[in-house]
């Protein structure tokens, strides 16, 4: 009877590890529709100049699209600012903190614009940088970092470089 148990807790665990390894396996069906996400920077619009505090916000428009036939979410958008070729910082826009069903769905086809405030210290640039921004001056901007897109299922990292003038 001892060997019969044994067997019974051997099959147990082996069905426990078939069971996850195909969730793995269909988790994974979803990347290819991930890594096909389209990001772009489309506006950069200076909405607040802080004279005291020496800072300026600005809210900066990437439009996220969806090629693919798998509907997605976009949980983070870490990136770095440019402008004309000077690097201006770095932002983030982020939903980690919502729920997957109350966060902007992508579906097959969908084009969301999604908008950040980014906010541009006097002293971590030049003194002409800021100058230039405040004044709206820049003429080219530029973004680069990484955007994370998630299903029920699965998440994906996919790098990113994009600008516009």
């Amino acid at each position: 009877m001892a060997l019969q148990s044994k067997l019974t807790v051997y099959a147990a665990i082996a069905g426990v590890l078939a069971l996850m390894g195909g969730i793995i396996f269909y988790a994974s069906l979803d990347n290819v529709g991930l890594e096909q996400v389209e990001i772009g920077l489309t506006n950069v619009e200076l909405i607040n100049v802080n004279a005291t505090g020496d800072q300026a916000k600005f809210e900066v428009t990437f439009l996220v699209k969806n090629p693919s036939d798998k509907t997605l979410t976009v949980a983070i958008i870490d990136y770095q600012l440019y402008g004309d070729g000077s690097l201006l910082g770095s932002g983030i826009y982020s939903t980690a903190d919502v729920a997957l069903p109350g966060r902007a769905l992508f579906t097959s086809g969908a084009e969301i614009p999604l908008k950040n405030i980014f906010v541009l210290n006097k002293d971590e640039v030049s003194p002409e940088i800021y100058e230039k921004a405040v004044n709206g001056k820049i003429a080219d901007f530029a973004s680069e970092g990484r955007i994370t897109t998630q299903t029920s299922w699965s998440e994906t990292d996919k790098d990113f470089k994009t600008g516009y003038n």
